[in-house]
């Protein structure tokens, strides 16, 4: 009976990254006829190129949500690791290296907090992460004097997301860095204790705990990986915008949280893919880029992905009723 019930959530699974990667391709057939540009390969970089920062935004989320939580600080954890490799890098004269570091660090603190408010304070995650979404908002404004930091004295920096380390193929380091980073959080999902206890926690937090599993500490290290994760999507941003840009960053969360459920993993927790999250981060970002190629005003597009996020929900609320 078990095993049964398990190959019918595998089977739900499949079927949901199927349509998820059917809709990705429907999209592409849509703009491509609506827009002669859309399929130029600039275009197409381009996409990319913007598909890089939201998803590794939603590759964290992702572990958060499995266990059943959710982390509304992203987008401004993301603006103030930025600011922190601002001030590394530019402001104190240190190496690159240390600067990325920087901001990796303090995305993985971020996260840290966060999951030690949830499990040590026994404070809601909602309520959690959106007091990190504002003390990291109102920290990026303050220790950048609220002026954006420039890298213009060192020109590698900007290579960390528009250079290419592939001789003759003109893809942009932040894609390669996208997908390396899936992969590395797919092996950590599906191979390691840390992604077992992920889904184990997501659907029944209490049988774990009973188990024998320190759930506090798992959790704890769960927001702090997905922290890390923000923290190369942070230092991502500011190579790509060559500078940090400290009120940058609020709304990121929503089309992170959305790429998440549009690839299949449930807001309910224990069920998610590392493969369904980067299918619906591309998905938003060819939304995103298509109806900008249309001439469709900035207001209906955020109309348009705000229904977007509304269907993504109401998905997952079908398949929880299965």
């Amino acid at each position: 009976m078990k095993k049964q019930q398990k190959q019918q959530k595998l089977s739900s699974g499949a079927i949901q990254q199927v349509l998820a990667f059917a809709s990705l391709l429907a999209l592409f057939v849509f703009f491509s006829i609506a827009s002669d540009s859309f399929l130029q390969y600039s275009n197409v970089m381009g996409i990319l190129l913007s598909t890089a920062v939201i998803g590794i935004l939603a590759l964290g989320a992702t572990f958060v949500i499995i266990t059943g939580g959710i982390d509304l600080s992203v987008g401004t954890v993301m603006t103030l690791s930025s600011v922190l490799t601002g001030v590394i890098v530019v402001n104190a004269g240190m190496p690159i290296y240390l600067g990325i570091l920087g901001g990796i660090v303090t995305g993985a603190a971020c996260g840290f907090l966060c999951g030690f408010a949830i499990t040590k304070l026994r404070i809601p995650p909602f309520i959690a992460t959106l007091a990190m979404m504002m003390i990291a908002k109102g920290l990026a404004l303050v220790i950048s004097g609220a002026a954006p930091i420039y890298f213009s004295d060192h020109e590698n920096f900007t290579k960390i997301s528009l250079g290419s380390i592939i001789p003759g193929v003109n893809i942009p380091n932040a894609v390669i860095i996208f997908f390396i980073m899936a992969i590395i959080g797919g092996v950590i999902l599906s191979k390691t204790i840390l992604g077992r206890y992920n889904f184990s926690i997501g659907s029944n937090e209490e049988a774990t705990k009973i188990s024998g599993v320190n759930v506090d500490f798992w959790k704890i290290a769960i927001y702090s990986l997905a922290g890390a994760f923000t923290g190369v999507a942070g230092v991502l941003m500011a190579s790509r915008l060559n500078s940090a840009q400290p009120a940058l960053g609020q709304g990121y969360e929503l089309e992170a949280i959305a790429a998440v459920v549009i690839g299949g993993t449930s807001l309910s927790g224990g069920k998610g893919t590392i493969v369904g999250t980067v299918i619906g981060a591309l998905i938003m970002s060819v939304l995103t880029n298509g109806l900008r190629i249309m001439s469709i005003p900035q207001e209906w597009q955020t109309v348009v992905v705000g229904f977007v996020i509304i269907l993504a929900v109401y998905a997952d609320v079908l398949r929880k009723k299965d």
